[in-house]
């Protein structure tokens, strides 16, 4: 499986779990619940229907899947020894670059999320960490494993990393930033950041 395609089913399913799976236990579970249902709303809300109402239903749906990402953390570890060198104002740009990309790429999963069966196989907490153990059961009867890393911050459990078949969004990340920093710069990696997303923008503007 390619890298490309690997996002696409680690981000894909990771937001279709949003979508089914079981409560988790403690805090985490209310929360995850909480953002679960908001979605599911917007999801079948007749006023959100149509492609009239595309732009409205996704900005909707961002704003709940903002509230259980930690999208600085993520980046944070993605970067890696790269992040300490960012200047205050590189590291909002950048943050701001990674969770736009990510959820331009990855929302039209979520929207034909078509019920795939997913099982909730275990969890576990170490004090602030947790991690929630997923399998799922595609329409083939093909099982991938999934696990979902959270960290607490104050009162909220927030996502921060993300892995199918072992193979860790974060991680793939890093490995991606850091060949393009460390051959061309970090200023060449925001510059195809950039010019990815001026593309989604075009793309965007003709459908």
């Amino acid at each position: 499986m390619n890298s490309a395609r690997l996002l696409r089913w680690i981000f894909g399913f990771s937001m279709a779990l949003l979508l089914s799976a079981p409560a988790l236990a403690g805090d985490s579970r209310d929360q995850i619940k909480q953002t679960t249902d908001r979605i599911l709303s917007i999801l079948s809300d007749p006023s959100f229907k149509g492609s009239a109402k595309t732009e409205e239903r996704r900005r909707e749906i961002r704003k709940a899947i903002d509230e259980r990402f930690d999208w600085e953390e993520m980046v944070q570890r993605s970067l890696a020894t790269h992040w300490s060198k960012r200047t205050p104002e590189e590291k909002r740009e950048f943050v701001g670059l990674f969770k736009d990309l990510l959820l331009r790429a990855y929302i039209n999963k979520l929207e034909d999320y078509s019920g795939e069966k997913m099982v909730y196989t275990g969890e576990t907490v170490d004090d602030d960490r947790a991690v929630t153990k997923v399998k799922i059961v595609t329409s083939k009867n093909k099982e991938i494993t999934l696990e979902y890393r959270l960290m607490k911050k104050g009162p909220q459990w927030l996502v921060y990393d993300i892995s199918i078949e072992r193979v860790s969004l974060v991680n793939n990340y890093r490995t991606q930033f850091n060949s393009i920093i460390v051959r061309n710069g970090y200023e060449e990696l925001v510059k195809r950041l950039k010019e990815k997303r001026s593309l989604d923008d075009k793309t965007e503007a003709k459908t």
